[in-house]
Formats: structure tokens, C-alpha cells, sequence
């Protein structure tokens, strides 16, 4: 660290082109930044932490450079990993991604017990896979086990009534409107008890 360089001033990386260039990052000033989005008050933010309401102005004001102790402190308080602290906001770099998949024009992907419909097909890198699901299986036994990827999983039912089967609770019936949010590792599978065949809104992270 330079003599003219503050306490809480930290070099990162970020990509410039074909080379890397070291630009700093004002830990004092992400710490404030990361603290007033949660509307927090100095006070509120240090008792979170579990540091002196001093000992947080300091490392704020760059006068004090923080342990390791205490970065683990303000990451936990903030509810944040500690590599966060160090990656600064993201500026002038709003993608500004959409896509709009009208009724029925999903790219379908029938199985056996599901009709699938992928949404925003087109995105490409996307972190979820949004899709619309026809409900055509009645009994576990059409499936060859449990499903099961990596993620996790949003389930929204929009018609009709299905029974939730999962690896480590009991089964639940759900209907129009109902939701659920599961590990997508956890084994599960979705039947149709209606009359008719059920229809979902799936979302997975593609983690």
C-alpha cells in the first residue's frame, strides 16, 4: 500500500478491453453506500454488525483499515458474502435485456407426463428458465423416479389442481394461485389431480 493511498482504499480488478487494469475501491464509501440502502441508520448498521458505532464511523470515513474479523462482521450484518464488500456498484452498465413471449408461441417440449412451454427461449445467458407447464400425468408411477437438477425452483399454479410430491415432505395439494419454492436437488414431481389437465408457471435458476 502507497503512503498516499488511504487506509480503506482497496485496488480490484476490472476488465478493460484485452488488459487488466487496477482501479480502486473505496471500502468506506461501499460500506456507506451498502448501509443506506437498507435505510439504516450509523447506529443501526454497527449493532448488526456487532461493532462499536465508532469503530464503524472510522472504517466509513476511511480512518481505519478492518480486520478480516471485522469485514466478516460487516458482511454478515449487511447480509452479504465478504467479495461483496470489495465489487462496486455496477455504473453505465444497464443492459436493458427483455424478452416477450406472446400465448403460445413458447418453444414446446412435450414429454410424457408434462407439456413443456419455454419462455424467452431467445435470451441467451439468462440466470432463470421461465416455462409454462401442461400437467399431463395423473400417478407417480408415470414417472422413472425423481426429477432432480441443480438450482432452485419457483412453482405457480395457474389452472386447474395439482398434488406437489417431494423427496422430503409430505405430498401437497395446490391450486389456482398457490405457489411454491423448492430446492430443485431435492427430488420432486407434479401430477394433475383435476378433471382436466393442470397448467404452471415454472422458474428455475440456473445455478
Amino acid at each position: 500500500m502507497s503512503t498516499n493511498e488511504q487506509p480503506s482504499l482497496i485496488r480490484i480488478a476490472r476488465d478493460s478491453g484485452d488488459h487488466t487494469d487496477p482501479e480502486p475501491l473505496d471500502l468506506g464509501a461501499r460500506v456507506r453506500q451498502l448501509r443506506k440502502a437498507r435505510n439504516w441508520t450509523l447506529e443501526q448498521a454497527a449493532t448488526q454488525a456487532g461493532l462499536a458505532r465508532s469503530t464503524l464511523s472510522k472504517i466509513e470515513n476511511g480512518q481505519m483499515s478492518p480486520t478480516y474479523d471485522a469485514l466478516k462482521k460487516l458482511a454478515t450484518g449487511l447480509e452479504i458474502s465478504v467479495p461483496q464488500l470489495f465489487t462496486p456498484p455496477q455504473r453505465d452498465q444497464v443492459i436493458g435485456r427483455m424478452a416477450v413471449t406472446r400465448m403460445g408461441e413458447g418453444a414446446e417440449h412435450p414429454t410424457v407426463t408434462y407439456e413443456h412451454e419455454l419462455l424467452a427461449e431467445n435470451l441467451t445467458k439468462k440466470q432463470m428458465l421461465p416455462y409454462r407447464a401442461r400437467v399431463r400425468a395423473r400417478s407417480m408411477n408415470e414417472f422413472d423416479g425423481w426429477v432432480r437438477h441443480d438450482g432452485e425452483e419457483f412453482l405457480y399454479v395457474l389452472t386447474g389442481v395439482v398434488k406437489l410430491y417431494t423427496e422430503f415432505y409430505e405430498p401437497v395439494e395446490m391450486r389456482r394461485g398457490d405457489s411454491a419454492y423448492y430446492d430443485g436437488s431435492m427430488g420432486h414431481n407434479v401430477i394433475s389431480i383435476s378433471d382436466e389437465d393442470a397448467t404452471i408457471l415454472w422458474v428455475t435458476s440456473l445455478a
